[in-house]
């Protein structure tokens, strides 16, 4: 005869837990191609040196420790702010390396926004429908 309404999930608040080092295998990964690449292309088919290798050292690391703060940081955050930084990281991201090929800071600020929009419309929809 007794029916109890259902409640709420509890949500505890997790005790810290260390990384794992597959936590840094991924965001390290791509900043090391974001940095080869970053430097191939600050290079322009000049000879290597040890400021191109330091600059592509870091751009590398500058994306891996963003990568690495948005995968930490982002889940946190509501659906949309969420997918707008993973957008302006995109953005960012990619208009600089466009930049660096010489192209002009239009063209380069409007493919920006153009992968930026993109990838932040892509990364609300699959936050929308895959909700916690």
């Amino acid at each position: 005869m007794a029916h109890a309404a259902p409640t709420a999930a509890r949500r505890h608040r997790a005790e810290p837990r260390h990384l794992s080092w597959t936590a840094y295998v991924g965001p390290l990964t791509w900043g090391l191609v974001y940095g080869v690449y970053a430097a191939f292309m600050k290079r322009q088919m000049g000879p290597v040196d040890a400021a191109n290798v330091f600059y592509g050292i870091l751009c590398g690391l500058l994306f891996a420790a963003g990568m690495f703060a948005l995968a930490r940081l982002g889940p946190k955050l509501m659906r949309e702010l969420h997918a707008t930084a993973y957008g302006a990281f995109a953005g960012i991201t990619f208009g600089y390396l466009y930049s660096l090929s010489g192209e002009s800071v239009m063209r380069s600020t409007w493919l920006a926004l153009a992968v930026g929009t993109g990838v932040g419309l892509i990364a609300f929809y699959r936050y929308y429908t895959r909700e916690d």
